[in-house]
């Protein structure tokens, strides 16, 4: 420990050590298992390593710089190594060897690491379970926007985020780290650690915040007169290859942390990360996507570099290069099957619409695979485990005036006539509509609080077999049913998804 702990805005550095008694430590390095705690440990005696992970070796105390024999202890359960190379050899026997994972976490904390764990070795640990544990971690998609310069004629309080723009912000890890560092509090203490996984083209970083003023050991430890290890929270940041997004998880608290602090821990990096991203005459905010899930593949189709972005549910046939395919090209069946079927259906009863004949099962995963494209497969490893939407529609009113001049004359009106007084009520309808959605605190319609929510291991998969099962009229369902507006959470007025709770969309 340091004799002298001055309070500063430095960063936590990699080699500060935790002790290899605090249940959180133990508690991280449980969770992995033994190939994974030996690997680690190999990994942790790995030249580049080695500096923020010094192990416990015999201590030369003789005149001549060799082991000292009197100073080894009998009673020691495991005895230090004399070499890293000795120590590098134990390791790699021991995975050739069988046992059981609570012998190597008890070797790594009261052996060869018995002087504390370093926050490089700690964030080591959150990784390797994060690499095994895909789906242990909830992502919430940002999109990152650049903001309008100010207009000199118009009285515009504030910048707005131009979402017309093809500006992308240039990320260097040091000097987004050493920016994003001048955005924390002074009484807030982080460490940043960034990791390339092996399975996604995402570049993480973890960032470990602590309550205390001091940078030093005395930040860590449970007798600190500012904050200890014990209130710290972790947070998740994954920025994707080729992409204007950012993922970001929720906090998490290695004890017992109120609701209120993680909250302003995620506003806090939510603010400061567009901070760290600007430059002059460059300003860059953050946008919530509405977008969350435990599946990073699913966050990288919708929020990635590639074109499945602005190409969900059907449209999704269209966003593969290798497919040559055109939206002219017809994907609904022919006019006979459609024909024959649509009577069917007329004639069939609501509680028998089970597509059990083969034309009628045949019609509705064609249906499907309009409506879906090559989306929402059981078998992509892309699928959401949860929809909520909030349906904000009035009450339909009871006593609804019949249109003008819709009588049995109608029958006799020109064809031409007819469309044009179907494209103005068309026009009427969506003009009623705009000022329907603008008058929400309309207190005469009353709007029943109706709030769907769809679980499941692939939420839009799952949707997609009612369709072909025929439980689901896909003709008639709406969009955001198939996974084309790319959210998870939204407010449902007159059919359109609208951004909940101020998200923008």
């Amino acid at each position: 420990m340091a004799r002298l702990s001055v309070p500063t805005k430095a960063k936590l550095p990699s080699s500060l050590r935790v002790e290899s008694s605090n249940p959180a430590v133990i508690k991280s390095l449980g969770r992995l298992s033994r190939s994974s705690l030996i690997s680690l440990a190999l990994d942790w005696l790995d030249e580049s390593s080695l500096p923020n992970a010094v192990p416990y070796l015999v201590q030369r105390r003789n005149d001549h710089g060799e082991p000292d024999s009197d100073n080894d202890d009998p009673d020691d359960l495991y005895p230090p190594c004399r070499s890293l190379d000795d120590l590098r050899a134990l390791y790699t026997d021991m995975q050739t060897q069988k046992g059981a994972k609570r012998d190597v976490v008890t070797r790594i904390l009261e052996g060869d690491w018995r002087h504390g764990l370093t926050l490089y070795q700690l964030a080591m640990v959150d990784f390797q379970h994060l690499d095994h544990h895909p789906t242990s971690q909830k992502w919430t998609a940002y999109a990152i926007l650049p903001l309008k310069p100010p207009s000199k004629d118009a009285n515009e309080q504030g910048l707005k985020a131009d979402e017309k723009s093809l500006t992308i912000p240039r990320f260097h890890p040091s000097t987004f780290l050493q920016n994003f560092q001048q955005q924390l509090l002074p009484d807030v203490k982080a460490h940043y650690h960034f990791y390339r996984p092996k399975h996604f083209p995402v570049l993480l970083l973890r960032v470990f915040v602590i309550d205390s003023p001091y940078n030093t050991n005395l930040a860590l430890t449970d007798a600190g007169p500012a904050a200890n290890f014990s209130s710290s929270r972790t947070v998740y940041l994954a920025f994707p290859d080729g992409s204007p997004s950012l993922y970001i998880t929720k906090s998490q608290a290695t004890g017992p942390v109120s609701l209120g602090e993680s909250k302003s821990l995620r506003s806090l990096i939510v603010n400061g990360v567009p901070k760290a991203l600007s430059r002059p005459r460059e300003r860059f905010t953050l946008k919530s996507t509405n977008l969350s899930s435990k599946n990073l593949d699913a966050l990288l189709d919708k929020r990635g570099s590639g074109r499945a972005n602005a190409a969900g549910g059907g449209w999704s046939i269209y966003a593969d290069e290798k497919a040559q395919k055109s939206p002219l090209d017809p994907v609904l069946p022919g006019a006979p099957i459609a024909k024959k079927s649509l009577n069917a259906d007329r004639s069939r009863k609501r509680h028998g619409s089970l597509a059990t004949g083969p034309r009628e099962g045949k019609r509705a995963r064609l249906v499907a695979k309009a409506r879906f494209g090559d989306s929402a497969i059981v078998t992509d490893g892309k699928g959401v485990e949860k929809v909520e939407i909030l349906v904000q529609d009035p009450f339909p009113a009871s006593n609804v005036a019949e249109p003008q001049g819709l009588d049995d004359a109608d029958d006799e009106q020109q064809p031409q006539d007819r469309r044009r007084s179907k494209l103005d009520a068309a026009l009427r309808q969506a003009q009623a509509d705009v000022e329907d959605i603008e008058d929400e605190a309309d207190a005469s319609r009353w709007t029943p609080a109706v709030r769907l929510c769809f679980q499941g291991s692939h939420v839009f998969a799952g949707l997609r077999q009612l369709v072909e099962a025929g439980i689901v009229d896909g003709e008639r369902m709406p969009g955001w049913m198939t996974g084309e507006e790319g959210v998870t959470t939204g407010a449902l007025r007159h059919g359109r998804i609208r951004g909940h709770k101020g998200s923008g969309l």
